[in-house]
């Protein structure tokens, strides 16, 4: 007995030696193989943008989720730390700092809206870290729009305004419409879509005759509307996001003006503008990415099978209608995926890996970036939809 006690604390000291050897011998990363990646991300999920932040903070959450239970990352969880900026600069770029100097992640997802995406623009530069923005003017990514230079670090996933004016006029001169009314609201995102508006005109032989606009507050556009209907033109676009593109629509309908074709910017991409403007939406086109019509995609289309996914994955969830932010956020976040899974938390090599990111089928279209192209798109990853029934249809 006394000798197999003996051979037992034998065989026990042997293990213990061989463990400590292993641990003093491991590659520090096979020691810290747990530790978890940690991806920033801000979005506008309560305040004047909360249509926007809301759909993408929950997005962000659900694939955090879905991957965490698969395992996470090469061994690693991925650890989301969110911070909402209530649609405010300041408290934006609060936050952007806080995620690059105290939470140290390796990436960052967002903002929510153009403006606050071109100010934080500088502190991704500035701390060489990359920035997806969720947001869509072409200005985000683009540093100097005479040459095309991009921004070293930053880059994005909604489709630029630029495509989306290309899109509507492509769908106008099909259809014969060259003499048209311009609105829009008085912000980033209304800015830098008027001036795509005003500059891609003459490319597509249109005449703009009015050219009006409102704040992001104003909850009557009547005086706008009756000065463009004295012009009359063949048809409006109006460029804004938030209550103001359904005020738009119901003073629209109840001037009588359906005559006069009206198109919405694909900031219009939420089932739920359909239903506060209460059946005004009828016949109004815009431009949308496949997530939004999923259904009703053919089945040989490229992106049925991730949007079909994530349709289904985030109405399971949450029980609400998908709307075009949330694919912004499930493309940025996929990316980031795929580049942690390729490179790991290296910021420098998750640049390199998005600037080179060839074939990758989203939400809002196939992305092939380059260091030409921070966006990765073209005006092909819009499809012309028109509300028909209470919903999305597909435009002829």
């Amino acid at each position: 007995m006394k000798r197999k006690q003996t051979i037992g604390k034998g065989a026990a000291c042997l293990i213990t030696v061989v463990l400590v050897a292993t641990l003093i011998l491991m590659p520090v990363g096979r020691v810290q193989a747990a530790k978890a990646y940690k991806v920033g991300a801000v979005f506008s999920v309560t305040g004047r943008a909360s249509f926007l932040g809301d759909p993408e903070k929950k997005t962000a959450l659900m694939l955090q989720e879905e991957i965490n239970q698969k395992g996470g990352i090469n061994g690693h969880l991925l650890e989301l730390v969110i911070y909402d900026d209530e649609g405010d600069s300041t408290k934006c770029a609060l936050a952007v700092r806080k995620l690059i100097t105290r939470d140290k992640v390796c990436v960052i997802i967002g903002p929510s809206l153009s403006g606050l995406s071109l100010a934080v623009v500088p502190e991704a530069e500035k701390h060489e870290i990359p920035l997806i923005s969720c947001a869509a003017s072409y200005k985000i990514v683009t540093k100097n729009p005479d040459t095309g230079e991009q921004w070293k670090w930053v880059f994005k996933t909604p489709q630029s305004d630029s495509m989306a004016v290309e899109a509507i006029y492509t769908h106008m001169k099909k259809h014969g419409i060259s003499k048209i009314a311009i609105m829009s609201v008085t912000s980033g995102f209304g800015a830098s879509g008027r001036g795509e508006l005003l500059r891609l005109a003459p490319k597509y032989g249109i005449t703009i005759v009015a050219d009006e606009k409102y704040g992001p507050k104003d909850t009557d556009m009547t005086a706008q509307l009756t000065k463009i209907k004295g012009l009359a033109p063949q048809a409006i676009v109006n460029w804004s996001i938030g209550p103001t593109q359904v005020v738009v629509v119901r003073n629209w309908k109840e001037l009588d003006m359906t005559n006069i074709t009206m198109y919405q910017s694909h900031g219009f991409g939420s089932r739920k503008n359909i239903k506060l403007a209460a059946g005004a939406a009828e016949g109004v086109y815009c431009p949308l990415g496949a997530c939004n019509i999923a259904e009703i995609l053919p089945d040989n289309h490229p992106q049925k099978q991730v949007t079909m996914g994530y349709l289904k994955a985030y109405k399971a969830k949450y029980n609400e209608p998908l709307s075009s932010f949330g694919g912004h956020a499930w493309d940025a976040l996929s990316m980031v995926h795929k580049a942690l899974e390729a490179v790991g938390p290296n910021k420098a090599k998750i640049r390199d890996y998005l600037e080179n990111l060839k074939g990758f089928v989203g939400q809002h279209g196939v992305f092939n970036f380059s260091p030409k192209d921070h966006n990765g798109l073209t005006k092909e990853a819009f499809q012309m939809v028109v509300v028909k029934s209470g919903d999305w249809a597909i435009a002829d």
